[in-house]
């Protein structure tokens, strides 16, 4: 049996293809509340204040019960199950129309931050063919007008969502057309008639982009007394002046190289013309040789990093390398500072540095921060600092380059920097902001409600716009009767002491009302969860962990809180909890949860993690030594059906993964924290992304340690010996890997010693001392000999070839590189192949054998290439390159340094000026990713 149920127009029902006919109002509205919440249970209360509404008989309840019986006769005795205190019915989401809509929005949405514009556009076309008509049609119950409101402003912020694509693919001549007729049904939607006015200004129509301004003018002024809001106002003006960031080649993510990190814009940024036009000033009159900074500083809440993103996309066509963000977490709650070290690593993945590239040392990756910088022009967003020490680090060399800074504290101690202290809005920009979110005719309708709720929200525009989500969501409710729950939920909060009172108001007010909305349980189940994990985004996978639901549940849940505006959307389809609404969950959480449900649900969180990394090495590396078996997850992670799924996990989640295995390390148990930062460590390691690794293991060293854990302390030495191999801080590496040695000694596990041991190899080699070199590779050779681990023993094999041709001893080496090359052939490893040619390659350079070097390391390139190993190929490309130029073949070995220099910028090894800086060299100096592999 096939079920349909569609709400996106009216009322139906079909089974196995058919049309079905329901008798009887309260069956229709019974099927239809359970379909808007598919898969999750709702309580008999809340079917009869919906279904029956205003029925006060004393047989309402036994009516729901004949209702349901009813049904499940006409549809399946299982479709709708009973559940402690209601039903719920058996049905999985996508078979009803609204659910599949969110879905394939939500899809679209995340193929456009993909820059998957095809995609995206396809799935927006799939989403919206969806409707019928008016959701809930025929239904006229107050339950139903709720929820047809909130799903006409779904369609219709998808609608323009779609509109954005189309206009930054070209679209615009047929976009204009369609424009044209939703303007002139949402006369006071300010989105769409800017895009109307660019779609226009692109089809060489200026005069009508100019005239739909003026009319948008009209209606806002008559209607609502107040003049169109910046955006449209800007839009205007660039129309008028024939601004080139108008065109279509000045949209989008921009020609290559050109850095676009900003988050969204607010599309309800209201007033704040005089602040605008100060950061304006401030970045265009910077003093001579310096870069321009500019530091907001001002209250929780107030609109400190909204001013800042709302500026800087007015500005960013000025900076013509882009615009880079990072958020500092100064002001987050339970999340510490990002160290200088930290962000500088952000900002230089942002300029093409990544992995080893990366330098671990805040000086070392300062200075290079400076050289990158040091003729760019960008402009750099550094929001939420905590002090001016954590900014000084970030601020770029260049003086075609400026800086935003955003903080509570005013930066006096920043040098150079022009100060802004932001206060609340005034009150008719306050009025404004409410009308441009709540509906303008009903703040019309109530000026003095309207005049009491901003003046309870304090001109905090986080606080208005949270109140005003409120009321967008319910239209049956009045003004007067949000103000009157606001004063109460005042005087609550006062009672406490607590700071920040007016926004924390507006989020007890909300909080409170979803719990009365027929699909906001949900979503107010979830809020109080939100503050026990300290998280940069909450990704629908991790947050389903966190509540114990299906993942399903859990994007409904957080789209409801994106409506309400108690979230904010991110990348990667994650969302981000404003540092006050994280404050007031976890105050929330620690009344409404019991201290062993808010450890569970950490734990759950922290298990979702560390299950789905190991799954993601294994797809990545089947072969792995992840430490699966000896810290195994207690529950299952996310869906990683290929190994393309498990990279996109990884690259989306890395912030995340750091900030789980920190607090893993701060408060779990050992098993958990260590498991993770192994885990991590796997993963981490084979993608280069190194720097932020050797502080969470040494964290995970301590508690092993403390805990007893000899194969935690084990792991442990040996990961961070390899970290520090890879970063050149060879000493240590050494150290770190002895001590393994012995760790692995006190468990018995003599074998698992290999590994250690060949690290000792490579890392001994660097130094130099090649008799310790050779009586640790032997000490591998002859475990992994042992153990019949064909594979590891080619490999440990492979690190005697670079010992002996560096001893001098050519003709050992060559025999030994040989008998590799028919190792891996036998094993029919492709990977190690290519990694024995380029071996064998290497010995013959060294004795001489130069013709022979290249077609081996030509070879091991081809290889490498079609296995991937881009890193291998680079390195395999620049001792090509050496090779040709000792034959005397200059132009060829030019090529293929140039070949091996572009691999390393494409793996964010090297920046592209520092490639050109190397090709403009007669013969390239070795770069520094090169230099540190054998």
């Amino acid at each position: 049996m096939t079920l349909e149920i569609k709400v996106l127009g009216p009322f139906e029902v079909t089974l196995d293809g058919g049309s079905l006919k329901l008798a009887g109002e309260r069956r229709v509205g019974l099927l239809a509340r359970l379909a808007l919440n598919a898969g999750q249970p709702v309580s008999s209360e809340r079917l009869l204040a919906d279904v029956w509404a205003e029925s006060t008989a004393s047989t309402a309840g036994k009516q729901l019960h004949i209702v349901v019986s009813k049904l499940r006769e006409l549809l399946s005795d299982d479709i709708i199950e009973t559940v402690p205190g209601g039903y719920r019915l058996n049905l999985a989401p996508e078979h009803v129309d609204a659910h599949r809509f969110t879905r394939l929005v939500r899809q679209a949405r995340d193929a456009g931050a993909r820059h998957d514009g095809a995609t995206a556009s396809k799935l927006f076309r799939q989403a919206l063919a969806l409707w019928r008509g008016d959701a809930l049609a025929d239904m006229t119950a107050t339950w139903a007008q709720i929820e047809a409101a909130r799903l006409r402003e779904e369609r219709l912020t998808a609608e323009e969502d779609h509109v954005d694509l189309r206009l930054a693919a070209g679209d615009h001549h047929a976009v204009a057309a369609e424009l044209a007729a939703h303007v002139r049904r949402h006369p006071l939607r300010e989105r769409p008639r800017a895009q109307l006015m660019l779609a226009l200004y692109r089809d060489s129509r200026p005069s009508d982009a100019l005239a739909a301004y003026q009319e948008g003018r009209r209606v806002t002024v008559d209607e609502l007394g107040v003049e169109p809001g910046a955006k449209l106002r800007r839009l205007q003006r660039a129309v008028l002046t024939g601004d080139p960031a108008l065109d279509l080649a000045s949209q989008g993510s921009g020609p290559p190289g050109v850095l676009a990190e900003l988050p969204s814009d607010t599309q309800v940024f209201t007033a704040r013309a005089t602040e605008v036009a100060w950061l304006d000033k401030a970045i265009a009159d910077a003093a001579p040789g310096v870069p321009a900074i500019a530091a907001i500083d001002g209250a929780g809440g107030i609109g400190k990093s909204a001013l800042a993103v709302h500026a800087a996309h007015a500005m960013a066509h000025r900076f013509t390398d882009g615009v880079l963000y990072v958020d500092l977490n100064g002001a987050a709650a339970g999340r510490p500072p990002l160290q200088p070290i930290e962000a500088l690593g952000h900002l230089l993945r942002a300029l093409g540095l990544d992995g080893s590239a990366v330098p671990p040392e805040l000086e070392e990756a300062a200075a290079r921060y400076r050289s990158l910088t040091s003729n760019r022009n960008l402009l750099i967003i550094l929001d939420n600092a905590r002090h001016a020490h954590q900014v000084r680090p970030l601020i770029p060399s260049g003086d075609a380059c400026a800086v935003i800074v955003t903080s509570r504290q005013a930066m006096v101690s920043l040098d150079n920097a022009h100060h802004l202290h932001l206060t609340g809005l005034d009150h008719a920009d306050a009025v404004a902001l409410l009308a441009r979110i709540a509906d303008p005719g009903r703040v019309q309708a109530e000026p003095q409600a309207a005049e009491q709720i901003v003046r309870l929200c304090d001109g905090l525009p986080l606080a208005v716009r949270i109140a005003a989500a409120r009321l967008a969501a319910r239209p049956d409710w009045t003004l007067s009767y949000l103000a009157d729950r606001l004063t109460d939920a005042a005087r609550r909060l006062d009672a406490l002491e607590h700071a920040d009172l007016a926004v924390r108001a507006s989020i007890a007010v909300s909080h409170h009302h979803l719990r009365e909305e027929p699909t906001g349980h949900d979503a107010a189940h979830l809020f109080t969860f939100l503050g026990l994990l300290d998280l940069p985004t909450l990704t629908p996978g991790a947050t389903a962990a966190l509540v114990g639901w299906p993942v399903l549940r859990a994007e409904a849940a957080l789209d409801r809180l994106l409506d309400a505006r108690i979230l904010e959307p991110a990348q990667h389809g994650g969302c981000r909890v404003h540092d006050l609404v994280r404050l007031y969950a976890r105050e929330q959480a620690a009344v409404d949860i019991p201290v062993s449900e808010r450890a569970a649900a950490v734990h759950r969180t922290l298990q979702h993690y560390l299950a789905t990394a190991q799954a993601a090495n294994l797809l990545i590396d089947p072969g792995t030594d992840a430490p699966t078996n000896s810290y195994p997850a207690d529950r299952p992670g996310a869906d990683l059906p290929t190994v393309e799924a498990a990279n996109a996990w990884a690259e989306s989640e890395r912030d995340n993964l750091l900030a789980a295995a920190h607090r893993a390390a701060d408060t779990s148990a050992a098993g958990t924290a260590i498991g993770l930062a192994q885990a991590i460590y796997w993963l981490f390691w084979r993608k280069g992304w190194l720097t932020e690794l050797p502080g969470l293991l040494e964290k995970t060293l301590d508690i092993a340690e403390r805990s007893g854990d000899e194969v935690g302390l084990a792991m442990g030495h040996t990961a961070i010996g390899a970290v520090f191999q890879e970063q050149g801080h060879f000493a240590a590496s050494v150290h770190h890997l002895k001590e393994s040695l012995a760790c692995w000694d006190r468990t018995g596990q003599f074998g698992r010693k290999a590994g250690s041991y060949n690290d000792l190899g490579i890392t001994y080699t660097m130094l130099q001392q090649y008799d310790d070199a050779l009586d640790a590779l032997d000490n591998g050779l002859a475990m992994t000999r042992a153990s019949g681990r064909r594979a590891h023993e080619a490999a440990v094999r492979n690190n005697r070839v670079h010992v002996f041709y560096r001893q001098g001893r050519f003709e050992e080496a060559i025999e030994e590189g040989r008998r590799i090359l028919d190792l891996w052939s036998e094993l029919g490893i492709p990977s190690g192949e290519g990694i024995g040619h380029d071996t064998f390659a290497d010995a013959c350079r060294a004795a001489g054998r130069l013709t022979e070097a290249a077609g081996h390391y030509r070879e091991a390139i081809r290889i490498q290439h079609e296995t991937g190993q881009y890193l291998g190929e680079a390195v395999s490309s620049w001792w090509l390159g050496q090779t040709l130029y000792d034959l005397g073949r200059h132009d060829d070995a030019r090529e293929s340094w140039r070949r091996s220099l572009n691999l390393l910028r494409d793996a964010n090894l090297l920046a592209a000026e520092e490639v050109l800086q190397l090709l403009a060299q007669p013969v390239p100096d070795v770069p520094l990713p090169i230099r540190n592999q054998l």
